[in-house]
């Protein structure tokens, strides 16, 4: 709050209904009506198959659901019965059994009938969490309002935005505006890094130390996973340089930008920016322009 003022939230408070994916006609066609019919579904579709045709693997494509039984042959609409397909994949299968389509790639058959019949349990893990975040968020202090994964698609399909993480931000609930002006936002992108290994020494494959004990943790007034800026005015890495920095005792330092790890740097050239705390912190420009025929790649419906 001392950072940025914070006036409301809004949270996706996450409840998959277990016993609806289980079993999707046991209180009948009620809980296919409204607005946000199908969205939850899909969307938990969309994340257990990874946005990925199960059969060719394409990605960035749009992805139709598919019935592994088809419902020709007595399938269900069971969630344990439903996978995702491109279109031509979705067609070429028809009421074909799956193990005759498949016949020709035992991996990807097995691959599918196990991941069909994966646990529930990661669902039961965000149902039980979700009222603790819930509970730290009240105490800010600030108005929360709760919506679901499902609302944040339909208003982000309804909004014909693409797919990106910051917008699913941006529409959280039931009080995203009509229209959002997205054209001059600038993202800060945070990215969990960890504090490194906690091991004294790496080890080989066999087991046996293959380096030796960990150095000193500070090394010229900087740590390893600090984040740094070194400006190198002579030599073969003349240039400037942003980003985190693993510390030698010799003084020199290896800096991972977001291009990639520049080794040999002097502490003499770096300047500290931000002391470790386990996070990666960049700037970027969001995108404007967005063109309104732009159509975010989901789930269509399906043939099968």
């Amino acid at each position: 709050m001392h950072v940025c003022s914070i006036q409301a939230s809004s949270v996706e408070l996450v409840k998959f209904d277990t016993q609806l994916m289980q079993n999707p006609d046991m209180l009948g066609v009620e809980y296919q009506q409204g607005t946000l019919a199908g969205y939850e579904l899909r969307e938990y579709l969309l994340e257990k198959w990874e946005r990925t045709c199960a059969y060719c693997g394409a990605k960035k494509v749009p992805l139709q659901i598919e019935h592994i039984l088809g419902r020709a042959r007595g399938g269900t609409h069971r969630t344990s019965n439903l996978t995702l397909a491109c279109e031509p994949c979705n067609i070429a299968k028809g009421t074909q059994l799956i193990g005759d389509f498949l016949k020709d790639q035992p991996d990807v058959l097995a691959h599918i009938l196990a991941q069909a019949k994966a646990s529930l349990k990661d669902a039961t893990a965000v149902n039980a969490m979700r009222w603790a975040l819930y509970e730290r968020l009240q105490t800010l202090g600030v108005p929360v309002e709760c919506g679901t994964g499902g609302r944040t698609k339909f208003n982000r399909v309804t909004r014909n935005l693409p797919k990106a993480h910051w917008l699913d931000a941006a529409c959280v609930g039931a009080s995203t505006p009509p229209a959002l002006d997205i054209g001059a936002v600038t993202l800060l992108l945070i990215q969990a890094q960890g504090h490194g290994s906690r091991q004294m020494c790496r080890m080989d494959r066999y087991g046996f130390p293959r380096t030796g004990p960990k150095q000193s943790k500070v090394v010229k007034g900087f740590a390893t996973g600090d984040i740094v800026k070194a400006v190198v005015t002579k030599g073969k890495k003349v240039g400037t340089y942003v980003g985190k920095v693993a510390v030698r005792a010799t003084g020199s330092f290896n800096i991972t930008t977001q291009a990639g790890t520049i080794q040999g740097i002097s502490y003499k050239d770096c300047r500290l920016i931000q002391h470790c705390d386990g996070y990666m912190y960049q700037f970027k420009k969001g995108r404007s322009g967005i063109p309104p025929t732009a159509q975010p790649v989901g789930i269509l419906p399906h043939i099968s």
